[in-house]
């Protein structure tokens, strides 16, 4: 009989617990300053956390796929790339349950440049958005974003070109 495998997750608290262990055993300072600043950096990241998982439950509770089909199939092409940049920015989840949504919307007639719209705009995601402001400041992560945003629209035309 063999022992059930481990996870990749079961070794990392295994190896860190050792580490914290070898740190106690040598070096109580060192121990206990490491300690003191894991506990500060969980407690700094805890509302963080909050935040984002608010934000998550306001977005799952607010847009329905419905309402997304809705809004992605209107007629004006400037309102149908801000759906899809919006979309692209709302939606998480892996790709292999974004993909058969996007194939669904491709057989109703999306166009290909908005479909790369979309694409594009997975990168801003707002539980990141979050963690990267409190790493690397609002004015960054505003401006980050912005182009984001920006180069996806070139990025839907490029497609567009290339693909017509």
């Amino acid at each position: 009989m063999t022992p059930k495998k481990l996870s990749g997750k079961i070794y990392f608290l295994i190896t860190v617990t050792l580490i914290y262990l070898v740190a106690y055993l040598f070096n109580e300072n060192l121990f206990f300053s490491s300690l003191q600043k894991t506990l500060e950096m969980f407690l700094k990241i805890i509302p963080i956390l909050i935040v984002t998982l608010g934000i998550m439950i306001l977005v799952n509770l607010l847009i329905t796929p419905e309402r997304i089909r809705k809004h992605l199939l209107d007629k004006s092409k400037f309102k149908r790339y801000f759906y899809f940049i919006l979309f692209g920015i709302i939606v998480s989840g892996p790709p292999y349950i974004i993909f058969p949504i996007l194939k669904d919307l491709k057989d109703k007639g999306v166009s290909n440049d908005l479909l790369a719209v979309f694409l594009y705009n997975r990168n801003v995601k707002i539980p990141f958005l979050i963690v990267m402001i409190y790493y690397f400041g609002i004015k960054f992560t505003i401006i980050n974003s912005f182009l984001i945003i920006i180069f996806s629209i070139f990025n839907g035309l490029l497609v567009k070109k290339f693909t017509d």
